[in-house]
């Protein structure tokens, strides 16, 4: 799974936060204060595609992008990556469960119960 920068993620964000596909320009506004050119958001959602995190289609002379996953699969992909790299993967889980808190523990337990 492609790591993301500190853009990336802003711009997939607002990706996710959409119900529909949204243009360079709808995403461009979406980044609020952030002072980018059309073109700087058009290379990231380029970068992205390349990625395979979104995808893009025509429509008219405008190009609409949109997440290929939600975040939740995402963020699910990455702690899968993160897991499948560590020799040991009952330490890691052992670690990871020691450093939530509580309530989010017992929300995993009721999700595997």
């Amino acid at each position: 799974m492609p790591s993301l920068g500190e853009l990336e993620r802003a711009v997939m964000d607002v990706l996710w936060a959409a119900s529909t596909p949204l243009t360079a320009r709808e995403v461009q506004d979406g980044l609020g204060s952030r002072e980018l050119a059309t073109t700087t958001v058009l290379t990231v959602l380029g970068r992205l595609e390349r990625k395979a995190l979104v995808t893009r289609t025509r429509d008219g002379r405008a190009h609409h992008y949109r997440p290929v996953a939600s975040r939740e699969d995402h963020v699910a992909e990455l702690m899968r990556d993160a897991l499948d790299g560590a020799p040991d993967r009952g330490a890691v889980l052992a670690r990871f469960l020691g450093s939530i808190p509580p309530d989010e523990r017992a929300a995993l337990r009721d999700l595997l119960g």
